[in-house]
């Protein structure tokens, strides 16, 4: 599969991507297994997910398969933060709960660090300079290498 840089960054990714949306929720264990063994053979990198999919389930799969499925180093990990399943506030963007979320997904995934972390959504009650200032501390202690919005 191609590979090409990330935007202007030096990052390399697959051109295509998969995605874990359902991961947790609608595909069980054994199909997103099959989904992501079919794509790192077929040349994937890119693997997108994020801490609200099935309510972190995605991202606690993700980390169980490359325990045993596909080797961390061969994959680009992408998440995200800022969204929260509350009715009245669907989006955070503050640096504490950004932060967490970051820390959180780590957890989940069984690893120290993902390779492109990003605002899932933008936050009208928090200043902006607070998100990316989150998203900075991030790239800086090494939880994330690159940083999106």
């Amino acid at each position: 599969m191609e590979q090409r840089h990330l935007g202007r960054t030096g990052l390399r990714v697959s051109r295509l991507g998969l995605g874990t949306l359902t991961w947790g929720r609608d595909t069980d264990e054994h199909d997103a297994a099959e989904q992501l063994k079919a794509f790192w053979d077929a040349g994937g990198t890119l693997v997108d997910t994020a801490d609200v999919y099935g309510g972190g389930e995605a991202e606690y799969l993700l980390g169980r398969l490359m325990e045993r499925l596909v080797p961390r180093r061969d994959l680009v990990l992408c998440t995200k933060a800022g969204s929260v399943p509350d009715p009245d506030r669907r989006t955070d963007g503050s640096r504490g709960h950004l932060l967490a979320a970051l820390d959180a997904s780590l957890a989940r995934l069984g690893t120290d660090h993902v390779d492109l972390w990003q605002l899932h959504a933008y936050d009208p009650h928090t200043p902006l300079e607070e998100s990316l200032q989150a998203l900075d501390i991030a790239v800086r202690s090494g939880r994330a290498r690159y940083a999106g919005v």
